[in-house]
C-alpha cells in the first residue's frame, strides 16, 4: 500500500435539499454528475460516490454518507449498483411505477452501506423538543419537525449541520473521516471508515472507528444493508444463502417465495412484480463466530463471503425483484472520550474456484 495519500476536503454549513433530483430522473443520470473516486488492487475495482451536500449521489438522512459503492467488479462479475431505476423526492422509501422502481431520497443508495439507530430511532430524537436537534451518525445534526411525531427513517429531515468530511485515497484504499458536534443535544463524534482492497486478493476490508467526542453516552446499533445486485440477477432459486448457525425465525418468509432450511435460506422462485421476501433470522450465538455469511449465484458462478468481528445482535433478510439485502446488526455503547471499532471483510469468489 502506497503512503501517498490524496486528500479531498468537504466543509459544509447550513443547507437545504432544493437541488434534489426531479421526479422521474433516472438513477444513472444522477450518478453521472456526482463526485466519485475509484480504487483498484488489480483484482477488484470499486467505484465510490463521495459525500457532497450539493452534488452528492446520496443526500438522504437515513444511511451513512461514507463508503457508498456504486460498482464493484471481480472477474467480469458486478456485485453492486442501483437497485432502483428512478428517484423522486416525493416518494417515501420506494414505489413501483409500471416497469420502474422509484426510490425516495432516503432509500436511493447502493452497495454495502451502514445505518445507525438507537431503539430504531436516530440518536437523541425522543429527547429533542419540536424544532430541536438530534443526531444521525454518518449524516449530521438534524432538525426535529415542529409538529413533532414519531421518528421515520424514510423521512427526509432538515440538516442543520452536516459536520465536516475529509476523504483520502491511495490506489487501493479510501478513508472517510466525519467530525460532528451538536452542543444543543450534547452529542458529538469523530467517525472514520477505511475501505481497503487487499493486495493481490479478491478481498475488501471495511474498518470503522467511532469516537465519542460529546458529553453524552452513545448507545446505538449499526447494520450494513448490503444492497447486492449480483450481475443483475433477481433473487431466486439460483441463489444460495448460508450461515454458520441453524436458522430460526418467528416471522417466516412467504412460503411460496422462500424457505428456511437448516443453516440456509432458499428461494423457491425468481422474484418478480411486487413480490418481497422479508424475514428476521435468529439462532446465532453470543460470539463473532456467527457473523459469517455466504451468498452465491449458481447461474452466474459468483459469490461473496461476509465476515464481521463482533457478535450479532440481529439479522434481517429483505429482497425484491432487483436486489438481495442481508442485514447483520451489531450493538455498541460508547462513553464520552471512548471509542468503538469494528470490521467487515468481504471475500469475492467464483463458485467452485479458489477465491472462496
Amino acid at each position: 500500500m502506497t503512503s501517498c495519500w490524496r486528500p479531498v476536503f468537504f466543509g459544509f454549513s447550513l443547507l437545504g435539499f432544493s437541488g434534489l433530483a426531479d421526479v422521474g430522473v433516472a438513477a444513472a443520470g444522477q450518478a453521472t454528475s456526482a463526485p466519485q473516486a475509484e480504487i483498484d488492487n488489480g483484482v477488484l475495482k470499486a467505484q465510490f460516490y463521495l459525500p457532497d451536500a450539493q452534488k452528492g449521489f446520496y443526500r438522504g438522512t437515513r444511511f451513512d454518507w461514507s463508503g457508498v459503492i456504486g460498482s464493484l467488479t471481480y472477474q467480469g462479475h458486478r456485485y453492486y449498483g442501483p437497485w432502483f431505476t428512478k428517484t423522486d423526492p416525493a416518494v417515501i422509501d420506494f414505489i413501483y411505477q409500471g416497469a420502474d422502481i422509484v426510490a425516495g431520497p432516503c432509500s436511493a443508495i447502493t452497495g454495502p452501506v451502514d445505518e445507525f439507530s438507537t431503539d430504531d430511532k436516530a440518536l437523541g430524537y425522543d429527547e429533542a423538543k419540536p424544532g430541536g436537534t438530534f443526531i444521525k451518525i454518518g449524516v449530521g445534526v438534524l432538525r426535529k419537525p415542529r409538529e413533532g411525531g414519531a421518528y421515520n427513517r424514510f423521512r427526509l429531515y432538515d440538516i442543520v449541520d452536516p459536520g465536516t468530511w475529509k476523504v483520502q485515497t491511495t490506489p487501493a484504499t479510501i478513508e472517510f473521516t466525519h467530525d460532528l458536534a451538536d452542543p444543543s443535544s450534547g452529542y458529538g463524534y469523530r467517525y472514520q471508515k477505511t475501505i481497503h482492497l487487499v493486495q493481490g486478493r479478491p478481498e475488501m476490508v471495511m474498518d470503522h472507528t467511532l469516537k465519542n467526542t460529546g458529553k453524552r453516552s452513545i448507545a446505538s446499533t449499526v447494520y450494513n444493508h448490503n444492497f447486492l445486485v449480483l450481475d443483475g440477477q433477481p433473487p431466486g432459486p439460483d441463489y444460495v444463502l448460508k450461515m454458520p448457525f441453524e436458522v430460526k425465525t418467528k416471522r417466516p418468509p412467504d412460503s411460496a417465495l422462500a424457505q428456511v432450511r437448516g443453516n440456509q435460506v432458499v428461494y423457491l422462485k425468481a422474484l418478480g412484480g411486487k413480490e418481497t421476501v422479508f424475514t428476521q433470522l435468529e439462532g446465532f450465538g453470543p460470539t463473532a463466530a456467527d457473523y459469517r455469511f455466504t451468498i452465491e449465484n449458481k447461474k452466474t458462478g459468483a459469490g461473496v463471503k461476509i465476515t464481521g468481528d463482533h457478535p450479532l445482535s440481529n439479522v434481517v433478510l429483505w429482497s425484491i425483484r432487483s436486489v438481495l439485502s442481508l442485514e447483520p446488526f451489531i450493538a455498541m455503547t460508547i462513553e464520552p472520550g471512548q471509542e468503538f471499532s469494528w470490521k467487515y471483510t468481504y471475500s469475492y469468489y467464483l463458485v467452485g474456484g479458489n477465491g472462496k
